[in-house]
């Protein structure tokens, strides 16, 4: 369970519940808006908000009815080993039902909640009510080599069947004892199968070192062949280590993908602190990067104090592996993760529009970066989160800002409006990246960190959703803002699309000091088609404030557009339907031709029209 739980209080009799829940286990209330009092964050509509949330992979605990948590996020359940726990609690606390995400986090909050309560923890799965465990969720710091084998061993144990231990047992519960189902604790590379669960204690970090770009099929035989030698399984990997040279190297990162562990970073400063535990330093290392040792020092400091190295190193010639093991198992890693930059786009405004994906990536976030209004058009899914508002005409210094805190190593989410790779921050972020340090760029540790885009709805498709279908053939997009373009470049793109016949969504149409190319835009462009071509203006889109309107392209006035406004220019065959729910403006393919090309072709070919017949 890597989010935090948000417990959800939907009315005022609930309301103490939720908040002696918070005080117990350290999670945030949200409440609902006119019936909570007092909350870290408030919501309009419950159900739309535990869709949200639940889409996002956060935890939700309700202060509620049940069956307003299913009815939230009945129409989202597709998989279940990837789903989030999902606890409903009665009002006065006396019952907690864990209603999905049993194996995953759900049992063992609710059985927390029915603790600080001195409630109910009504858990219905069966091993839990059974046996008191779940087999397919083993403690904090060992993994399950074969959870895919789970449900028969429990099926067998419901039967009446008996357990045999191999190794120490793990689970602090008497189960019966037998031999029709073995539980094994092992280190090395012992085989599950459909009578045998294999947990691994994570006891062992695996350091890593390679040149530049090093082929990752190589890095990848000598972490085999390593473990193999020495019997360890991956299972019983906690971490993967190098120095933070490395935290891009791509043969590093896609050891770490296969094996499905963490990668922990640490400075070379930190590394030397391990030479004299190190078994083969090296003073070439040393002159190279600044400590004695790379995969074995990382190997040591992942471990920590206590450890020993295990393996020492063994290399390629363009690699390095080296292994330590913890007395017990790893459950806290040191050093720190990778950085990750996720660059999002948080769509028009209304959270319906926002993307499950970009909401995760919110959810994920250590710190939310961006201008303000964006961040506060998140609503309660930006509630704890540490923010850094910029203000407009701040996007370099919020773009470098971002960077740089991810190269700390933090979670940042860096939050634009529509989509983020159309008139906002992906571009930008990017050209830093690709600026040498000399010309105004960013650390080279910034160059390291992970950056992830993920699309929003943009202002161009929920303006065009509002209207109708206008996109419904060929089009462009143009900014009007001569801020960052020549005013040159502009108009020559202007009489381009204009001659082309696009269908033109204008960006930036307007500001405050800049109130002429829309009014140049549209002489231009009532140089190649019909003075009634149809103009949309949107407003707001998906806020309180939306407004929609159509314009004749001659009667289109600069003043009643704004920063905030889409404007929507027709092409020639555009048209405006007057239909029984209002204007709607659309933009024909060429359907119709096509229809009357095929019905001419069935005309002048006999066969053809001996089959229609």
């Amino acid at each position: 369970m890597a989010l935090t739980p948000i417990i959800l209080a939907l009315s005022k009799s609930g309301e103490p519940t939720a908040h002696a829940i918070a005080q117990a286990l350290g999670f945030q209330v949200h409440g609902r808006e006119g019936r909570v009092d007092n909350a870290d964050a408030f919501f309009a509509n419950a159900l739309e908000y535990a869709r949200d949330l639940f889409a996002a992979g956060i935890p939700i605990i309700g202060v509620c009815a049940s069956g307003i948590l299913i009815r939230g996020v009945a129409p989202l359940l597709a998989d279940k080993t990837a789903e989030p726990p999902v606890i409903s609690v009665s009002d006065d606390g006396k019952v907690i039902v864990p209603l999905l995400g049993g194996h995953h986090g759900a049992n063992r909050i609710a059985r927390d909640i029915a603790d600080a309560l001195q409630g109910v923890a009504a858990i219905t799965t069966a091993g839990d009510v059974a046996l008191g465990v779940s087999l397919d969720e083993p403690p904090l710091g060992y993994r399950l080599q074969n959870p895919e084998d789970a449900k028969s061993v429990m099926s067998m144990l419901l039967s009446g069947g008996g357990v045999a231990w191999k190794g120490t047992p793990i689970f602090d519960v008497q189960l019966p004892a037998g031999n029709d189902v073995e539980l094994c604790i092992s280190e090395g590379c012992e085989q599950g199968n459909a009578t045998r669960l294999v947990y691994h204690p994570q006891r062992f970090t695996l350091g890593l070192g390679c040149a530049r770009n090093a082929d990752p099929a190589d890095l990848w035989d000598l972490v085999e062949r390593t473990l193999k030698v020495n019997n360890i399984a991956h299972g019983a990997i906690a971490c993967v280590a190098s120095i933070d040279l490395k935290a891009d190297e791509p043969a590093i990162l896609q050891v770490a993908q296969k094996l499905g562990v963490p990668f922990r970073l640490f400075t070379a400063v930190e590394l030397e602190a391990e030479v004299l535990r190190l078994a083969n330093p090296s003073n070439v290392v040393f002159a190279e990067v600044g400590c004695h040792g790379v995969s074995e020092g990382a190997a040591l400091a992942a471990a920590g104090t206590d450890a020993t190295l295990t393996v020492e190193k063994s290399k390629t010639l363009n690699a390095t592996c080296a292994i330590a093991s913890a007395p017990v198992p790893i459950m806290a890693l040191k050093g720190r993760p990778r950085g990750r930059l996720s660059v999002v786009g948080i769509g028009p405004g209304q959270a319906a529009w926002r993307t499950p994906e970009v909401s995760r990536f919110v959810a994920e976030a250590e710190e939310l970066v961006g201008y303000g209004l964006y961040i506060d058009l998140l609503g309660p899914l930006a509630a704890g989160k540490i923010r850094s508002d910029f203000p407009l005409g701040g996007e370099e210094a919020r773009c470098r800002y971002a960077l740089e805190q991810a190269a700390l190593g933090k979670n940042i989410a860096l939050v634009c409006s529509g989509d983020a790779g159309i008139y906002a921050m992906g571009a930008l972020v990017f050209e830093l990246l690709d600026r040498a340090f000399d010309e105004e760029g960013v650390s080279d540790a910034a160059r390291r960190v992970e950056v992830i885009c993920s699309p929003g709805v943009s202002a161009l498709q929920g303006a065009a959703a509002r209207a109708g279908a206008p996109l419904g053939h060929d089009f462009c997009t143009i900014s009007l803002s001569d801020l960052l373009t020549p005013r040159a470049d502009i108009i020559r793109r202007l009489n381009a699309a204009a001659q082309g016949d696009f269908v033109i969504a204008f960006y930036n149409p307007v500001s405050k000091t800049r109130r002429t190319l829309l009014a140049e835009a549209r002489n231009i462009l009532l140089q190649h088609r019909p003075a009634d071509t149809p103009v949309m203006l949107a407003s707001n889109l998906g806020r309180p404030t939306e407004l929609v309107r159509y314009r004749r392209l001659d009667k289109l006035e600069v003043d009643e557009v704004d920063m905030l406004t889409v404007v929507l220019i027709g092409s020639s065959n555009s048209r405006l339907a007057k239909l029984g729910e209002g204007p709607r403006m659309f933009t024909p393919r060429g359907y119709a031709r096509k229809i009357d090309g095929d019905l001419a072709a069935k005309r002048n070919d006999p066969y053809l029209e001996d089959q229609t017949q």
